[in-house]
């Protein structure tokens, strides 16, 4: 009944479905707010909290006694559950131990400034008390509360900021959403009508009767009609003029900020804003056979490999079907929060590291203090009396350890930059915090740019790759076969910028192994190109070369060249290098 109701509300306040369009909602007008205003908040965090949380967490991985493939909270699609059976764990799902004041508690101990949780998955169904649709948390579960209402207000109440993850193109529920594409009893509708029945009625809802929210997550943007996503962007926005939203709301809506999922970028991504996610464990919702926890050691260095880049991590932890989180979570949790309680400094408000190089001892974050550097060692590799090589030409005003300033280090400089000799033993087995004062602002010593030799031919390399979405426990750059490894994915993205001094026409090479044969879409200069490459054999480490096409330059500059999967035509491949080599005439 929830639905008819609230489905005729929506047509009378946003127009009618069938015309594919909404009626803007009046709204006062305030004052313009700045990109920066907006993201100031975001950018000093640092560190947040991801939830993912449902009715899959009583199935909680198994269907039928067999364990299904992917996280928990797919299972509906990869046991190809109909929506009837799949209803059913709604029934059970009563999570009495649920303390929303504890939750908040933990992640503001782990050090944790802000916290998405999942509004509703591609399952359909709603975690708070939808008026849109009866198949929610209060309305079919023994539970009966709003476990979105209690969190929000208690972010509010102990300074966390708070924000909604929401399946905006896939409800394998509703006979319009995306993605179910095995119950035979659904009867289709077009997905306009899902949007405007349910979609943008929770949207509205959400940012509406829950306070001040922070941020609207999206998630697997999909081909939807362009009337549909601009209501769920502008509805976003007006609503909530200072929330910040993700790049996953649809191909031509960027957000304010890039989304790494599962793998942070090796070097510093193009973009000004960005955040990686990934969970604790192997899985983002709760299963029972999942014992694959990330160490301590892992998730402080990747929350610290973030900030060095400049951007945010989102650590996602998944409640079980009573509503409390494993002791391995807790507890890594927990440890993060001491490790902060010591170097917090050292992460929230930092920018980048102003050197371009890697260190091979650890990481670098910075801050700028009356016009001058204030740089982080962040020490992950700590040997009495080993030195550690800064690429930057600065004097140094002084060198001392983050948690007792009594503890100084010496500094010399040299034609190569700056080098910090070590001394005594490492007061942080994790990771130990120098701090490095310079006289003036940071002066990094050039590395050597992505582009052209002298022949004008430019080589990309794995290694220098940067990437979008890419997943699966081995998607990364693979130290051992120097590519990027276990290509999967058919939402990732991989590019390169690089510089063209001497244009012209030139062919693409690139340089790959894979076991099936597979398809790619090439782009680059405005030119999209879809590649066939065959399979180049069982062994991953015999590379072949395929020919990517061949594209003209008419002018010297910055470009990018973006590799992505055809969807419905891609198998997994290692990605070694790609070649661009000028034609000679």
């Amino acid at each position: 009944m929830k639905r008819i109701i609230w489905g005729i509300l929506v047509i009378l306040v946003f127009g009618s479905a069938c015309a594919q369009k909404v009626v803007k909602p009046e709204l006062t007008k305030t004052k313009e707010i700045s990109d920066a205003e907006r993201m100031a908040w975001w950018e000093e965090a640092r560190f947040g909290m991801f939830i993912h949380w449902g009715i899959y967490t009583v199935p909680a991985g198994f269907y039928k006694g067999e364990a299904q493939t992917n996280s928990a909270e797919w299972i509906m699609n990869k046991g190809k559950i109909p929506i009837s059976e799949y209803e059913q764990f709604a029934k059970e799902f009563n999570p009495t131990k649920f303390n929303a004041k504890e939750f908040v508690a933990l992640a503001k101990q782990a050090g944790m400034k802000y916290m998405v949780i999942t509004a509703k998955h591609h399952d359909g169904f709603s975690m708070f008390d939808s008026k849109a649709t009866d198949y929610n948390i209060v309305d079919a579960t023994p539970f009966k509360r709003d476990v979105l209402k209690e969190l929000a207000k208690e972010c509010q109440e102990q300074g966390i900021k708070f924000g909604f993850y929401y399946s905006q193109a896939q409800d394998w529920h509703h006979p319009g959403g995306l993605g179910n594409t095995w119950d035979k009893d659904l009867k289709r509708v077009s997905s306009d009508e899902y949007v405007y029945e349910k979609a943008l009625p929770e949207v509205k809802q959400l940012l509406t009767e829950y306070g001040p929210i922070a941020i609207f997550w999206w998630d697997t943007p999909r081909a939807m009609t362009k009337s549909v996503v601009d209501s769920l962007h502008h509805i976003t926005t007006a609503l909530q003029p200072r929330i910040i939203t993700n790049d996953r709301l649809g191909d031509d809506y960027p957000g304010d900020h890039k989304t790494f999922e599962r793998n942070g970028p090796r070097y510093q991504p193009e973009a000004k804003y960005w955040e990686l996610c990934k969970p604790i464990s192997g899985s983002w919702g709760y299963r029972s056979d999942d014992n694959d926890f990330n160490s301590v050691e892992t998730l402080i260095h990747n929350l610290i490999d973030q900030s060095s880049k400049g951007g945010n991590f989102l650590l996602n932890v998944s409640p079980t079907r009573e509503g409390t989180l494993r002791t391995e979570a807790t507890d890594r949790l927990k440890a993060m929060g001491a490790w902060m309680d010591k170097n917090s400094e050292a992460i929230y408000g930092t920018q980048a590291s102003p050197t371009s190089s890697e260190p091979n001892w650890g990481k670098i974050t910075m801050k700028t203090v009356d016009n001058k550097g204030l740089l982080y060692l962040h020490v992950f590799d700590w040997k009495d009396g080993a030195s550690l090589p800064i690429r930057l030409k600065n004097n140094v005003e002084a060198c001392y350890l983050l948690t007792d300033k009594s503890r100084t280090f010496k500094t010399n400089a040299f034609e190569d930059g700056i080098q910090v000799k070590l001394t005594g033993e490492a007061p942080d087995s994790v990771a130990s915090v120098i701090v490095l004062k310079l006289k003036e602002m940071p002066n990094a010593l050039p590395q050597k740019a992505l582009g052209q030799d002298e022949s004008g031919v430019a080589i990309l390399p794995a290694v220098r790759a940067q990437y979008e979405n890419l997943q699966g426990p081995g998607a990364l750059y693979n130290d051992h076969l120097d590519c990027v490894g276990s290509w999967d994915s058919e939402t990732a993205r991989v590019y390169w910028a690089f510089e063209i001094k001497k244009p012209g026409n030139f062919n693409m090479v690139a340089g790959y192994s894979g076991d099936k044969d597979t398809e790619i879409t090439v782009l680059f200069n405005g030119v999209s190109k879809n590649v066939k490459i065959p399979a180049s054999g069982d062994n991953p480490k015999r590379f072949k070369t395929v020919d990517l096409g061949n594209f003209k330059v008419d002018k010297a500059g910055k470009y990018e060249l973006s590799l992505m999967p055809v969807a419905g035509k891609w198998n997994m491949i290692n990605l070694k290098e790609v070649k661009i080599q000028p034609i000679k005439n």
